[in-house]
């Protein structure tokens, strides 16, 4: 019943409903983080918008595609999670918030980036994954503090060359788009510390030996004949990554060997700021 009731009171824009769903939040907590995260919300509410001194507000798994004006009043804001909404566009409100270093984007119906976004220079981790990209905005290669880019399970085809520019870049998951070679792109980037292009359509890898800060390739899920090559000691997640770098070879057949692992995946939890 009480869901029930949240679904009616989100469409109601009367104070009276929208304390409800906040469930008399008058005051910003002393931990200064506010977590509405799968309140059915259609909307936020502005009274959020007066805690000042906010660090952390939580948004994750409602209903809004919008966000009013007033939301840059929370300058000290680091953490914002938008994912599992309703946003075509990223509502350019966000991108007057400069203290943020961590913005989940994460499934939502995101076909492009604003130019905006240029402006939070304090970025370290940009989570985009499942929206509807077709190629990544190079508003994102602008971004010079970024470590972890999650862009998996969009519709990517390839990477800008601008995106060597990120030289704090150490973390990239590209699984779950329609890569048909391995981005170039990334063999100008040595910083590179871990590598995601699992469920792609790769079908051949070049080598990646000469990345000095690799620590992680995971690369399955492709129909590739080769696994990449790695300096030692590097982890590859593939075909062929712990027994041989290649197939091998009999009487002109081509024998298989296959991991019973599972691919690491990205972490589930939401990150802290460094």
């Amino acid at each position: 019943m009480g869901n029930s009731l949240k679904a009616v009171a989100a469409f109601v824009p009367s104070n009276k409903c929208q304390k409800y769903l906040l469930e008399d939040l008058e005051e910003m907590p002393v931990d200064k983080m506010v977590d509405l995260s799968g309140r059915q919300l259609r909307r936020l509410p502005l009274h959020i918008c007066s805690f000042r001194e906010l660090v952390k507000l939580y948004l994750s798994d409602n209903n809004l595609n919008y966000l009013p004006p007033e939301l840059e009043q929370l300058q000290n804001l680091q953490i914002l999670a938008l994912d599992f909404n309703n946003f075509k566009a990223l509502p350019l409100a966000v991108c007057t918030l400069k203290q943020l270093c961590i913005l989940y984007l994460g499934n939502n119906k995101l076909c492009s980036l604003p130019l905006e976004l240029r402006l939070l220079q304090n970025l370290k981790t940009l989570w985009i994954e499942s929206n509807c990209l077709q190629y990544l905005p190079e508003v994102v290669c602008e971004l010079s503090l970024l470590k972890t880019l999650h862009a998996g399970s969009n519709a990517l085809r390839t990477l800008p060359p601008q995106l060597q520019c990120l030289q704090e870049l150490r973390t990239i998951w590209l699984s779950g788009n329609l890569l048909s070679e391995f981005p170039p792109v990334l063999l100008d980037m040595p910083f590179l510390e871990v590598i995601d292009v699992d469920r792609n359509s790769i079908r051949f890898f070049p080598s990646l030996a000469h990345l000095p800060g690799l620590k992680l390739v995971i690369y399955d899920h492709n129909p590739c004949r080769n696994a990449p090559k790695v300096a030692k000691g590097v982890r590859r997640v593939g075909r062929w990554s712990e027994e041989t770098p290649e197939p091998r070879k009999r009487s002109g057949a081509v024998i298989e060997i296959t991991l019973d692992e599972k691919p690491l995946l990205p972490p589930a939890a939401k990150m802290e700021p460094e």
